[in-house]
């Protein structure tokens, strides 16, 4: 199967293509909040009010495509902004969250599109065959090999 697969991939045509670029030209960036456990829930969200993290976020023109609560993680969300946006975005995160959570961002494109595609052209696998004897063969019986002896040396005084 896996050699069906390899000749598949090396002969047969096909194109991957990077994401095309959006209409409208903005990028993607997932945040993950990540919880500082040494706080409890209630100082985590006092502090996201104190600061106003969640009345004043996101900045103007910046889309929330998706907003997640991850168990034992913190907040996950992927963002849309015009590239010029990203000095904001970031200041707002380091205003808003900072000492509540520890933050990471990742640059993100959406793959959903393209791993269709790719899936609805993929080849059917087929069943792997292989050809065992009706019967277990049995291996030969192992000729013990004898123990080397063992010579006492004596030190003399």
């Amino acid at each position: 199967m896996k050699w069906i697969l390899l000749c598949w991939f090396l002969f047969v045509p096909f194109e991957l293509k990077a994401q095309e670029a959006t209409d409208d030209g903005k990028i993607m960036l997932t945040v993950i909040l990540r919880y500082d456990q040494s706080k409890t829930l209630d100082e985590i969200d006092d502090h996201l009010a104190k600061t106003g993290f969640i009345k004043n976020f996101p900045p103007e023109g910046v889309e929330i495509v998706s907003y997640y609560i991850v168990m034992g993680i913190g907040h996950v969300i992927t963002l849309k902004l015009p590239p010029d946006k990203l000095r904001e975005v970031n200041v707002a995160f380091e205003k808003g969250v900072w000492s509540a959570f520890r933050t990471e961002f990742y640059p993100t494109y959406d793959y959903v599109r393209i791993f269709n595609d790719l899936k609805r052209n993929a080849p059917t696998p087929q069943p792997e065959t292989t050809t065992t004897p009706s019967r277990p063969t049995p291996s030969p019986t192992p000729t013990p090999t004898p123990t080397p002896k063992r010579t006492l040396h004596h030190r003399s005084s």
